[in-house]
């Protein structure tokens, strides 16, 4: 690694700089350096900062071991269908790194991109680079979303987002506000009634998939079947726009009905602060349950099919405890919420997140709403790539087995236009 100085009066043009060592950044610098590519990978804090920081102490892949490999290698450990911790996949990241030898800049956070000379520019907290292409591996879902008027509860209230959240054990004494039922939210508040705390979850509109099926992991399923690889238009002409990720739990099957019998009281999607003292929900809640059911049913019948149509000798399907569980309905009106009654005193925010691309100065490289503007990765501006994008090209786009695909191809298309 260089030193601060070294990186200060670097006058030359590397063939390429990466910004982000997460999986896309790393992946990506391991093809060009194959390629024989100079190039630096500039990360605002350490490999795998946002799996560090932005990770609950208990979280787990929901990619099975088998799959959660980086380009070049392949899993030969006891455990392919288990799924490693936050902790074991920054090892796993820095390994790849370490084994690879690839040109990482750590604590060099990237303040501004603009072009000059035909030229990228890169100025940073460290100094200054110039670069002939730019493959921008930040990341899209790294900056957490909340609704406006969450400005509105109590001040005394404890507010976080998913990417903040810990622990139970870090939170405040009292019940607990988990606002989504997508990944996180359904997680957390799984977590949350298992430390004992009370915990209100406040549902949405979300698909879920049972985590084995007819003998198999089902991320293995998704992937054989093709399911993965559906395209990221036609994903958004099925459902309209992009949908959020059904839920599957890391280690088991996770359903509302199943973290309803854990005790979490399953409410209807939160609508609003009424006075600042109550909350309101939509009456939606069966409707949510039996979408999320109906998400199931259809990749089941999916993999059914395909089963079928391969010739492929798997076992029968065997009922699934967390979707033959029965719900229990809340003893409380569904439509209305009052913060002090409830005993709540923390919300824990899983409504979504964005990419943060303010510091990409450059006409035309993002939209409207400040997201990347591409093909497959590919921008429009020439030279300037964007790689780990969730549902970039397809519905594999953003998970950690895309890149094995994503990275060679971004690398020949720099090379091809070099």
């Amino acid at each position: 690694m260089r030193s601060p100085q070294q990186i200060t009066g670097n006058v030359n043009v590397l063939d390429a700089v990466v910004i982000g060592a997460g999986w896309a950044g790393l992946g990506v610098s391991y093809w060009l350096a194959r390629r024989g590519l100079r190039h630096s990978v500039l990360e605002r804090g350490r490999v795998g900062e946002i799996w560090r920081t932005q990770r609950w102490d208990s979280f787990r892949m929901n990619t099975p071991n088998v799959q959660t490999v980086m380009p070049g290698d392949r899993y030969d450990g006891p455990d392919p269908f288990g799924a490693l911790t936050r902790d074991q996949f920054v090892a796993l990241l820095e390994d790849f790194a370490r084994r690879n030898a690839l040109p990482i800049e750590p604590d060099t956070a990237v303040n501004e991109l603009t072009r000059e000379n035909g030229a990228y520019r890169l100025t940073t907290s460290r100094g200054t680079l110039l670069a002939r292409n730019v493959i921008v591996a930040s990341g899209s879902l790294n900056c957490p979303v909340r609704p406006v008027w969450a400005a509105a509860l109590p001040t005394v209230l404890n507010q976080i987002d998913a990417s903040g959240y810990r622990s139970a054990a870090d939170l405040p004494d009292g019940a607990v506000l988990v606002v989504g039922s997508g990944q996180s939210g359904a997680q957390i508040a799984e977590e949350l009634a298992e430390a004992g705390r009370t915990v209100f979850l406040a549902t949405s509109r979300v698909g879920r998939f049972p985590r084995r099926y007819r003998g198999r992991d089902i991320m293995v399923w998704l992937l054989e079947c093709g399911f993965l690889d559906v395209r990221r238009e036609e994903v958004i002409r099925l459902a309209g726009r992009i949908p959020p990720r059904g839920v599957v739990g890391p280690m088991h099957t996770i359903s509302l009905q199943s973290l309803s019998a854990q005790g979490v009281v399953l409410l209807g999607r939160l609508t609003g602060v009424e006075n600042g003292v109550r909350l309101s929900f939509a009456d939606d809640l069966e409707a949510n349950v039996r979408f999320a059911d109906e998400a199931s049913d259809n990749i089941k019948r999916h993999i059914d099919e395909y089963i079928s149509r391969a010739g492929i000798d798997a076992p029968v399907s065997t009922p699934d405890p967390a979707e033959t569980v029965a719900m229990r309905q809340p003893n409380l009106t569904t439509g209305s919420l009052d913060l002090s009654g409830s005993g709540i005193t923390t919300v824990v925010w899983c409504t979504g997140f964005k990419g943060d691309f303010s510091w990409i100065r450059l006409s035309g490289a993002l939209d409207s709403v400040g997201q990347p503007v591409h093909d497959d990765g590919v921008a429009a501006l020439p030279g300037l790539y964007f790689a780990g994008l969730d549902f970039a090209s397809t519905r594999k786009s953003g998970i950690i087995l895309s890149i094995v695909e994503e990275a060679p191809r971004l690398v020949e298309h720099i090379v091809g236009h070099s």
